[in-house]
């Protein structure tokens, strides 16, 4: 059965804190450092209730640290993200969103296959996360199939939600 995770949070700030320091520690685990700007961005990307964009990300950096950032900075930082599994890129808003599967099980989207499935309203901009295992599955046995051998994929769906419908 497919799980479904609204990309709303509701983690209280020792909760958001919780899922900051999980990540760090996966960070650790790869020898690699999470740091400060990476772990605001992160704590950002997680807290908002829609997808972020890199400019509206920056300017929720600006107002969190009280000074100008520069832009390749955070650029650097959503790569970063990207590249851990910590986050996933929205392709059809150009925004970011948290990646469920890594708070939810405690590990990132790095060295698995983990097909992102993502429904997308046209009216509200809300963005629901599937995790439907027939799904994943029915994408590796066609691919597999054709001798291809999948190391990511995001599978996006834009309709109207049931709140919009």
């Amino acid at each position: 059965m497919a799980r479904t995770k609204q990309m709303a949070r509701t983690a209280s700030p020792a909760g958001m804190e919780a899922l900051l320091d999980q990540a760090a520690s996966l960070c650790q685990a790869r020898s690699v450092r999470l740091t400060d700007i990476r772990r605001l961005a992160l704590g950002l990307v997680l807290a908002s209730d829609r997808p972020l964009g890199a400019y509206e990300l920056l300017e929720q950096i600006r107002i969190s640290r009280g000074r100008p950032v520069a832009p390749p900075t955070v650029y650097r930082a959503l790569d970063f993200l990207l590249e851990q599994g910590l986050i996933h890129k929205i392709e059809r808003l150009s925004a970011f969103v948290g990646c469920r599967h890594m708070l939810e099980s405690g590990h990132a989207c790095h060295g698995h296959v983990h097909a992102a499935q993502f429904l997308i309203c046209s009216q509200c901009g809300r963005v629901t996360e599937l995790d439907d295992p027939h799904i994943v599955r029915a994408l590796l046995e066609v691919t597999r199939a054709r001798g291809f051998s999948v190391r990511q994929t995001t599978i996006e769906a834009e309709g109207i939600c049931a709140a919009c419908a």
